[in-house]
């Protein structure tokens, strides 16, 4: 395997000096792309595109809202045949709806560019109309694993004729076990395909599939830039459940849009519900939800008519939304995974964000575990408001029980909680919420500095239709 690694990824400007014609895009793609408002590439797809255009499989270490998608896109859309009735030519293997519904959206435009037809299927909608869809023929299908799975067993698809090939997000679907049905879905396709696949991680479980699916892959790994990072701070509240319903309201009204994670779906709806009683204006997104539901709750969000998403863990990374104010782990987290997953929905493109996590008596040997996991300083803080006022969180205290010793670590540690970070060297704070993308040119805001500093900077040559998660 041929690896190269950009270190902390390109600055923007150093991206803007490469054009997507220098990575091997043709001019008729590039016209539409300028048409869609893109002039410029971000560092995964100046590293990857080469590659992938050429034919060669290709490993991306990227984070979400890196530009990933479309890094795969053009490849796709470029190379991609026409497929017969119910034989596509090309599979992306993505782990949630939403994911897959932002594929389709920014590889239409360039498929229809060689008159390519673009079908997402993934559950929570009417397997006929996949069927029928299907018999009318795909020459790219956008598919989550399982829905994917039950039309193969209907005989409703063949993979046979597929020789392109896009695993994306692999480590979340190893996280959401489904690695064993990619692996089955992997092999149906043609043994001569090219395979790109795009994570977070590149070890562990997404390595089996890198050595077992990919032949003499090349390797890239680009992390967001620090200027890119949002400066994200920790609180942890000690709360029993009967006191979180007016907690967390309280932290929509005075921090804006949230997004809130239980544990349940029941208990998503329950929040809901409950936060509406209250004057909240709020949407659920968890499994049950019908597709139509999950994107009118996004929908909402997006324009702002929803103040707070109430989600679970499967909805997590298939949340793309800038400018989150603050995340509420209304039940704490199983893992400290998931604390990552789910806190890096703020901080995202640059922004500051705020995690807010309430904790029962009962579960403070857990978040102990998560926080030593993450680096992050150990406790809980008092249950006051003003603390998310305060530029600098204060420390937070051992609760009775967990002993200091506990496989302590010295100082503040490096927080990595809201992603992957630098901080928190003052009190709970971290660099980073997960690796937010790029987003439009702006003069607003700006990020912090290691010294606290703050920094104003334009974020984005790119035009606005490359977001995160694109």
């Amino acid at each position: 395997m041929t690896s190269t690694t950009a270190p902390d990824a390109r600055t923007n400007a150093d991206a803007s000096s490469t054009s997507f014609l220098d990575l091997g895009v043709s001019e008729a793609m590039v016209r539409k792309l300028d048409a869609l408002g893109i002039t410029s590439p971000f560092p995964i797809q100046v590293a990857t595109l080469p590659d992938a255009m050429a034919g060669r499989d290709v490993s991306g270490r990227a984070p979400t809202g890196s530009g990933k998608t479309l890094a795969f896109s053009l490849p796709i859309a470029t190379h991609v045949e026409r497929g017969k009735p119910g034989r596509p030519r090309a599979l992306i293997l993505v782990p949630t709806r939403e994911l897959a519904s932002q594929v389709r959206d920014t590889l239409v435009p360039l498929a229809e560019q060689r008159q390519r037809r673009v079908m997402t299927i993934y559950g929570g909608t009417n397997i006929r109309t996949d069927q029928q869809r299907l018999r009318k023929g795909a020459d790219v299908v956008v598919a989550t694993p399982g829905r994917l799975a039950d039309l193969i067993q209907r005989r409703d698809i063949n993979l046979g004729d597929v020789d392109l090939v896009v695993i994306d997000e692999a480590d979340r679907m190893a996280d959401m076990g489904f690695l064993p049905e990619v692996k089955r879905l992997l092999d149906a396709t043609s043994p001569d395909r090219q395979t790109l696949l795009f994570s977070a991680t590149l070890d562990g479980d997404v390595d089996v599939l890198v050595k077992r699916y990919q032949k003499d892959p090349v390797r890239h790994e680009v992390h967001t830039p620090e200027e890119e990072v949002g400066d994200v701070r920790h609180v942890f509240f000690a709360a029993e459940r009967g006191e979180r319903r007016k907690l967390t309201g309280k932290v929509v009204r005075d921090r804006g849009q949230a997004i809130v994670f239980t544990r349940t779906k029941h208990g998503a709806d329950r929040l809901a519900k409950q936060l509406a009683q209250d004057g909240i204006k709020t949407a659920a997104i968890h499994g049950n939800r019908s597709q139509g539901q999950r994107e009118r709750a996004l929908a909402g969000f997006h324009n702002g008519s929803v103040h707070a998403l109430i989600a679970t863990d499967v909805a997590a990374r298939g949340i793309h939304v800038d400018n989150v104010a603050v995340v509420v782990h209304h039940d704490l987290p199983a893992t400290e995974k998931d604390y990552v997953h789910r806190s890096g929905r703020t901080g995202r493109a640059g922004a500051t964000g705020l995690v807010v996590t309430f904790v029962a008596a009962e579960q403070f040997k857990d978040l102990d575990d998560i926080q030593r996991s993450l680096e992050m300083p150990r406790g809980v803080h008092a249950t006051d408001m003003a603390v998310l006022d305060e530029s600098v969180i204060p420390s937070p205290t051992l609760p009775a029980g967990i002993r200091e010793d506990r496989g302590a670590r010295p100082g503040g540690g490096k927080g990595k909680g809201g992603g992957q970070g630098n901080g928190p060297r003052n009190g709970n704070r971290s660099r980073g919420g997960g690796g937010g993308g790029q987003s439009r040119s702006s003069n607003n805001g700006g990020n912090r500095g290691k010294g606290g500093a703050r920094t104003t900077r334009g974020s984005g040559n790119q035009g606005s239709s490359q977001r995160a998660g694109r």
